[in-house]
């Protein structure tokens, strides 16, 4: 079997020589960035501007040329002028929409291709690449990591909200054999009773009451010392899960991770994961889970490329910012490879792409990421 060349995108020009592989009609490499440099997101549009600058510095080519345009903020209006006027300045090629509800209106653009941050869709199609962290390439390792714990009997958990859908179609695919779907409401005031019943609290606390007022009838020696045990439990008897999947982030997470321990379900026999949290430290502080396992890009490249943000602009990067700089170093890559882009095709790679995150893989055309397992314990990121 031929094994995949793995081409290095550190982003610095030492495997290229651009101007010999330049021809008349690819001297320039003109990008660009579509990104909300107004509205509730203006902060957001600010850091991918500034990580796409960390990019070109290091990349130190002056034939790349990139053009920022505001999309705005759930802007449409704003987000067509953006696209034309990168249009009308040369470029073929965009870095953005970083969220997927534009996809339908950037599609009219037939003849530029763009590179979203979003993490929504993984297939190659149209003129839109995905680069963000694909949920099929967080639930691919995660599974894989259930199964190699040998876990027998997973609830893979969800919200019920707009991405409902998208995730039940994920779900089709699970290489888990036996496994349960529960979707929960997230006020956190329903939640707890659905989490109730899903884990039959209930009974397995009427089944602790029952077991200690026999045990107080009870004079011996090993009814006093499992009666003392049993007091400091909130329920008898184990759930019939061994591992959890919650597909959910923030507040609404910590909620259901709360939920899961107020319902006595014991990190002992059930092993808890989650989707790449971007090392959340907050999870430290409000999580009521004391080893929560998670899939996520490389956590020292991570740390670097926020350190070195920090120290060039004095200013804290947003997390999915990365993945603009992998976007440059792609498009460049792609540029020097073709002698130019011609069109989306020269995106389908048989070659692994070595980024800031780590692995992409192009196959099948689609984008799909080879992610870590972390686990989030006594206020640090380990890889397991």
């Amino acid at each position: 079997m031929i094994k995949s060349i793995i081409a290095i995108l550190f982003y610095i020009s030492i495997f290229f020589n651009s101007n010999l592989m330049c021809d008349e009609n690819t001297k320039e490499l003109k990008i660009g960035l579509l990104a909300p440099f107004s509205g509730i997101y203006k902060n957001l549009g600010d850091s991918l501007l500034l990580s796409t600058q960390l990019a070109l510095n290091e990349l130190n080519n002056k034939k790349i040329i990139i053009i920022p345009r505001d999309s705005g903020s759930n802007d449409k209006e704003k987000l067509n002028t953006a696209i034309q006027e990168i249009i009308s300045s040369g470029a073929k090629i965009i870095i953005g929409p970083p969220d997927s509800q534009d996809f339908e209106e950037i599609k009219k653009y037939k003849d530029t291709i763009f590179i979203s941050l979003s993490n929504k869709e993984s297939k190659i199609e149209n003129n839109i690449i995905s680069i963000g962290i694909s949920l099929e390439s967080q639930m691919r390792t995660i599974e894989d990591f259930i199964i190699k714990q040998k876990k027998k009997k997973t609830v893979i958990m969800y919200p019920k909200n707009e991405y409902t859908n998208f995730i039940d179609e994920r779900i089709k695919s699970t290489k888990l054999k036996n496994y349960k779907i529960f979707k929960y409401n997230p006020d956190p005031k329903v939640l707890t009773g659905e989490i109730e019943k899903l884990t039959n609290y209930t009974q397995r606390k009427r089944n602790l009451s029952t077991r200690i007022e026999i045990l107080e009838d009870k004079d011996d020696e090993a009814s006093k010392r499992e009666l003392s045990r049993l007091e400091q439990k909130y329920t008898l008897g184990k759930v019939n899960f061994d591992s959890v999947i919650i597909i959910d982030f923030g507040n609404s997470l910590k909620s259901v991770l709360a939920s899961l321990v107020f319902a006595d379900v014991n990190e002992e026999d059930v092993l808890f994961t989650t989707v790449n949290q971007w090392f959340d430290e907050s999870i430290f502080y409000e999580n009521s889970v004391k080893s929560l396992y998670y899939p996520s890009i490389n956590f020292d490249n991570f740390k670097k490329h926020n350190n070195k943000y920090y120290k060039t602009f004095q200013l804290y990067p947003n997390e999915i910012t990365i993945l603009a700089y992998d976007a440059l170093g792609l498009i460049y890559y792609v540029w020097n490879k073709n002698k130019g882009i011609n069109s989306i095709n020269d995106f389908f790679l048989k070659e692994k792409i070595k980024g800031k995150i780590g692995n992409f893989n192009f196959n099948d055309k689609k984008v799909t990421q080879e992610l870590k397992i972390y686990k989030a314990e006594n206020k640090k990121f380990k890889e397991f």
